[in-house]
């Protein structure tokens, strides 16, 4: 698995890293199984998700198993952060969060992601 914790701000934050993936989209939902393992397992509404698709294309039957995997795990995940999603993709993520009813925040930056995931609100 390449996702893991990593601390910010002493903030416990889970980084899912489906970066350099390109168009390897079953590395993708192989990553996203083992990260769903993961999540249903921590408390409801407890999770600050920082999610990295930098250099990861999300097209074909990827976005089906992302709206999956976001149903099954939301309940979980208390803020989600996203990095490397521009154009195409971040209108396909917001697709995704209509979907699933799971709000998602968009960031140019990892460092101004992980700032917004440990503000308080």
């Amino acid at each position: 698995m390449r996702s893991k914790w990593i601390e910010y701000q002493d903030k416990k934050i889970f980084y899912q890293d489906f970066s350099k993936l390109f168009f390897n989209y079953q590395a993708v939902k192989e990553e996203l199984v083992e990260v769903q393992a993961l999540v249903i397992k921590e408390p409801p509404n407890s999770l600050l998700v920082l999610a990295n698709f930098n250099d990861t294309a999300i097209a074909g039957d990827l976005m089906s198993a992302l709206n999956a995997s976001s149903a099954l795990t939301k309940d979980h995940v208390r803020k989600t952060a996203v990095f490397g999603v521009s154009g195409i993709k971040k209108k396909l993520g917001d697709l995704l969060s209509r979907l699933t009813e799971q709000p998602l925040r968009y960031f140019d930056e990892e460092s101004k992601a992980k700032k917004w995931l440990v503000e308080e609100n």
